[in-house]
Formats: C-alpha cells, structure tokens, sequence
C-alpha cells in the first residue's frame, strides 16, 4: 500500500486531495496542514499579517519565538517554565503580534507568541520541518526548504471569520505564491494557481497588500506601520525554523 492510500485509511482525505503526485502542493489552513503535513518533508507555513511577519523580523535580530495557541490560559505558565517573556496584546504595548514591536527586540530574547492561525498551525504540524514564511523572506525560504526534501507543503494560514470558518486571506495566497515562484519540482494546480497570483500581482503588489481586508482592519486600529513591515518583499535572508518548539535562524 502507497503512502497516500496510508494516509487515507488513517484520516479519510483521499489522494486527489492531498494533490497527490506533485513536488510542490498548496492548501489552506488548519485542515490543509494535517492533511498534507504527513506526506511531506517540509512544510511552509504563511501567516502575513500578522505571525510569520514577527517570526521574521524577531529571528532576524537573533531572538527565538516559541509558537502557542490563541487565548490559551497556560500560555503565561509555559513562557515561565520556557525562561520567556509572553507577548501582549497590540494594545498593551510591549512585544505582540505587532510586527512593529519588534524591530528592536534583543538578541536571546525568547518570547512565547500565540496566535489564532500562524502559531496555531505551525503547531499542528507533527512530525515534519516547518519553516516561517512571510513576503520578507519568501524567497530564503524557498532556497531552504529546498534542501529539507522535494515534498513541500506551501500553507497559507488564513484568517477567520466571528463564526470560526476559514477566511481565505489575499496577503497569505501572495505570500504562498512568493514561496512557490523561487520553489522547482512538480507543482500541484493549486500550488500553480498561488505562484501565477503572484506573478500578476508582483507589479502592484504594495497596493495589494496595503488595501487588503485584513490590511484594512489592522489600519484601522491604529497600526499601519505593521502594514508597512509585511508588505515588504525579499528584504530578508533569514529562514525562521521551528526548532524543539522554537522558530530560530537557520543556518
């Protein structure tokens, strides 16, 4: 028995889902990354604005980001028992998924960073690398996970709506499809689909991010400056990877 059909009898999710036969396959979100993850030797995981966006810079300056579940109420427990600072909310100051609060962040720091979509998801992926990609690094990515394996699984997180169904996010599909535009192998017809987004977009692709809905709800809170840091692209050679629970720098 293959290992698609394994994985079928284990989790219901046929072949033809799982784009079975390709080098390069793209699903979205949380069930997109169980059903994929298994069959692949890296996966990428893609959470624009906000998560992988602050992976990318706090790594960048030398600090480790420990991913955790969304309004969790160990969250303060385990960052003690980590030696980590929590992260607050965006209106509490301090470090939070604000990519703007980050910037300076110190070397060394570890800092425990949960959300509902890029943690959370990067969580769910048992058993397989997992590396943080945003625009800012998207290229660097696609170089690394390239040496991890031929199978990779390019996940844009998403966002949600108030009833817990998946958003599909516009930055994360351009986002995915800056991985896969820098990726070779056989690509999946959606992985096809992500890559020629972005191609066509790459031109107006500030404007794209910047009035996006999730952009616009993030501008109206009062933090354009995250808008700013996430539409930025391949302005970093840093390669966040998950590490014993921690997203630290690849080298």
């Amino acid at each position: 028995m293959g290992e698609y059909q394994k994985h079928q009898r284990a989790t219901g999710v046929v072949p033809a889902h799982l784009q079975a036969g390709f080098d390069v396959r793209c699903e979205w979100g949380l069930a997109g990354v169980e059903a994929l993850a298994p069959t692949s030797d890296v996966v990428v995981v893609v959470d624009v604005l906000s998560f992988t966006t602050c992976v990318a810079i706090a790594v960048a300056n030398g600090a480790g980001v420990l991913p955790y579940r969304f309004r969790d109420e160990t969250a303060s427990d385990f960052a003690v028992r980590s030696g980590a600072l929590l992260a607050s909310s965006r209106a509490g100051g301090g470090y939070s998924l604000s990519p703007a609060s980050l910037l300076e962040i110190p070397a060394g720091t570890r800092l425990v960073l949960p959300s509902p979509n890029g943690a959370t998801i990067s969580l769910a992926a048992q058993g397989v690398r997992i590396i943080a990609a945003c625009l800012r690094n998207a290229p660097a990515v696609a170089r690394a996970a390239a040496g991890f394996g031929a199978r990779i699984a390019v996940i844009p997180c998403g966002e949600r709506w108030p009833d817990g169904s998946l958003r599909p996010a516009l930055e994360d599909w351009l986002g995915a499809g800056a991985v896969i535009a820098s990726l070779n192998g056989s690509k999946s017809p959606e992985a096809m689909a992500a890559e020629r987004l972005f191609a066509a977009a790459r031109g107006e692709l500030t404007g794209l991010v910047r009035s996006c809905a999730s952009a616009r709800e993030i501008i109206d809170r009062g933090f354009a400056s995250d808008v700013e840091l996430a539409r930025e692209l391949d302005c970093s050679d840093v390669v966040p990877v998950l590490m014993d629970g921690e997203f630290r720098a690849w080298v």
